[in-house]
């Protein structure tokens, strides 16, 4: 991690060069420059088709598809519509380039970088996450390559439509897409701000992950969690009566993870790995007494942590396309939980699990390899920002000597939403107003003072909840 002196003095370095930039902005400064208007320009780039218009204040919004081939090293061989959004704020303004790494909200929002830098926004839902999915589908056509293509593709066709500075972004998924973007195309953005993006290099070594939940928190949060846990397992029988129950009631089925039996147990061994993931330290006062409390409430919380729905046919079916990708190149933790070691039947289950038995995967071990090396050693103008209580942070990337302008920081107590508000206030100035600086749009004031850095952007709640509302559309399990 970069020290506050070396922010400092690389920001007064790069001042001039943003004053530059800022001018040339503000004199081209004409969003209908060829007189059609915005949608008429995004409808004029090939491929490009309109879903739906929603009006919201201050901007336009668009629901978009963009024609892409299944295989970008063979584009005669297939194409798939992929689904996009346009949050358009002025075609002067900086573009931020976001993806959550899963499907795409229909409904305005905006990413962090976006409110900091006052752009517009270019969400991407990810390849195979239905409706972006060919049919019939090659799941082999799905890696970080491919995803990174589509990324590129879209990319090329926008550009002249919003001429100003990109940055890429996204959240956990979403952050590791903008980083696996930047390592194939590392000339399309002109940064990458990733937030909570594992880098999990080798798959069958995740001691970090083990050293990390026996750290976390409290040893009485820890101790509480683990309680609930094996109380759950002592249960089994009266807790997955009320899960089969539950199952009657909903339609839910198991066919993928193989039995109820499966299920129970899964959701049951992702509780304290869940709890961290997306609760606070003062969420550990909500935790039940595991002995005292009746069946009923040992399974409310298990579902409020956990979600009894997630490994059940329905629940996966959305994220086949997550759980293929981690069992075939990003890979995924293995934690030991020896604590519930006596009572397991089954283990930590891998994503091989997760997916139905008629897709074939093949894991690549040199994958996550080859992003990490590139990263150590060529990384350019790229922030990662990560929770200091979010497991998914023990395994973070991490910058080597060759890195330039780069920087691994660590939001205090924050979880899987940690953001760069979250951090120290200094340290959340100054990278405030680098992003800025990477976007040429830091004002005056900011560039003599980094430390006076704010978001360019008012926040707006329906807006700016974006990364929130995805985060809780995807608790449970491990995404």
């Amino acid at each position: 991690m970069r020290t506050v002196l070396r922010w400092l003095l690389s920001l007064v370095v790069l001042a001039g060069a943003v004053t530059a930039q800022a001018g040339s902005a503000v004199a081209d400064q004409d969003p209908a420059r060829d007189g059609r208007d915005i949608l008429q320009r995004l409808l004029a780039v090939k491929g490009v088709k309109l879903v739906e218009e929603k009006p919201y204040e201050g901007y336009r919004y668009f629901v978009l598809t963009y024609t892409q081939p299944v295989d970008h090293r063979h584009p005669g061989r297939g194409t798939f519509d992929q689904r996009f959004t346009v949050l358009h704020k002025d075609t002067s303004r900086p573009t931020v380039f976001h993806t959550s790494g899963y499907g795409v909200s229909t409904s305005p929002g905006r990413s962090e970088p976006t409110r900091i830098v006052d752009g517009n926004q270019i969400s991407l839902e990810y390849r195979y996450f239905t409706p972006s999915r060919p049919e019939p589908a090659d799941w082999s056509k799905l890696t970080i390559w491919q995803g990174a293509s589509d990324q590129h593709r879209l990319f090329t066709a926008l550009k002249p439509v919003y001429g100003k500075k990109w940055l890429a972004t996204g959240g956990s998924k979403g952050g590791m897409t903008a980083t696996y973007y930047e390592r194939f195309y590392p000339r399309d953005m002109d940064a990458v701000v990733a937030y909570v993006a594992p880098n999990d290099v080798v798959d069958d070594e995740d001691s970090a992950y083990d050293r990390f939940l026996a750290d976390v928190g409290t040893a009485e949060c820890r101790e509480a969690l683990h309680a609930v846990q094996r109380e759950a397992l002592l249960r089994r029988g009266p807790l997955s009566e009320r899960y089969a129950e539950l199952a009657g009631r909903t339609g839910a089925t198991f066919t993928t993870v193989g039995s109820l039996d499966k299920a129970f147990e899964a959701v049951v061994m992702d509780l304290a790995w869940g709890f961290w993931q997306y609760a606070d330290e003062a969420d550990c006062a909500d935790v039940p007494e595991a002995g005292s409390a009746t069946d009923a409430e040992l399974f409310a919380y298990v579902d409020e942590v956990s979600g009894w729905s997630f490994y059940t046919d329905q629940g996966l079916a959305p994220y086949t396309p997550y759980y293929y990708q981690a069992g075939t190149q990003l890979g995924s933790p293995g934690i030991a939980q020896p604590h519930l070691a006596d009572l397991s039947r089954y283990g930590y289950q891998a994503p091989r699990e997760f997916v139905p038995r008629s897709i074939p995967m093949r894991f690549e071990k040199h994958a996550m390899r080859d992003v990490d090396t590139w990263v150590r050693h060529h990384a350019r103008r790229m922030m990662f920002v990560y929770g200091e209580n979010d497991p998914w942070s023990a395994e973070p990337f991490r910058l080597g000597a060759g890195a330039r302008d780069s920087y691994v920081l660590t939001a205090p107590g924050a979880n899987h939403g940690a953001n760069v508000a979250g951090l120290v206030p200094e340290e959340s100035a100054r990278a405030t107003a680098r992003i800025q600086q990477w976007a040429g749009v830091a004002p005056a004031a900011v560039q003599s003072d980094p430390a006076a850095a704010a978001p360019l952007a008012a926040y707006d709640h329906t807006l700016d909840s974006l990364d929130e509302r995805l985060f809780q559309k995807y608790r449970g399990g491990r995404l």
